[in-house]
């Protein structure tokens, strides 16, 4: 599988969102990356469900849309509804597996890809009675709240770990400082998608940004 790079519209200019993420799409990006925060379940606020509708009014690639919430199954179909093509909620904001499992299914149901994803300090062996279950599995190599952080070098063997215990369809994506180098390692290690938002906003070559990533 190649790797699918997904461009976080966390680090694009907010006053000119539809110009950038066209930018990154003429670039050769995948998906769009959505950082969903509430200010309780990470310490930011970032957009929600009317931006999402927004977007996907001229976004001709797919919204991937991370949510960092509290109640994600409150929200998930609402999110689906507003145009999240890959909707991805926290482990750590579930009661219990059986609600997790529930929730996957529930968003499977509207024909969208399903998502889960763990923090830094949470062990992948939680996931081990998951991981048949859904589309992605995205690994968080920083604290989610901010961009611009540095990669958890430690955080490389969970990628590794989920990749040996999971079927081979499985997207393994990873979010959290990732440029040319971390990239590559989290490739090296099992991952096939790859979340990053200075690395390439910020870039005076976005294309080659993007390229760079994906070889």
């Amino acid at each position: 599988m190649k790797t699918i790079i997904s461009p976080s519209i966390l680090s694009a200019d907010f006053a000119n969102l539809e110009r950038d993420m066209i930018s990154v799409e003429t670039a050769g990006a995948d998906w769009h990356h959505i950082d969903v925060m509430d200010g309780h379940f990470v310490p930011n606020i970032t957009i929600g469900i009317p931006v999402v509708k927004s977007l996907k009014k001229f976004s001709k690639l797919p919204l991937d849309v991370h949510l960092m919430i509290e109640n994600p199954e409150i929200y998930a179909e609402r999110f689906i509804k507003a145009g999240a093509d890959i909707l991805t909620f926290h482990y750590e904001a579930m009661k219990n597996n059986e609600e997790t499992l529930k929730l996957i299914e529930k968003i499977k149901s509207f024909g969208v890809k399903a998502g889960i994803s763990i923090k830094p300090k949470t062990s992948p062996e939680v996931l081990l009675p998951l991981l048949d279950k859904p589309d992605l599995v995205l690994v968080m190599t920083v604290e989610p709240g901010f961009g611009g952080q540095d990669f958890l070098s430690d955080c490389a063997e969970k990628i590794k770990f989920v990749r040996k215990n999971s079927p081979e369809n499985l997207i393994i994506q990873v979010d959290g400082g990732i440029n040319a180098q971390t990239g590559k390692i989290c490739v090296q290690n099992g991952a096939n998608s790859l979340v990053a938002g200075s690395y390439i906003y910020g870039a005076k070559d976005i294309q080659a940004a993007i390229n760079s990533l994906k070889s």
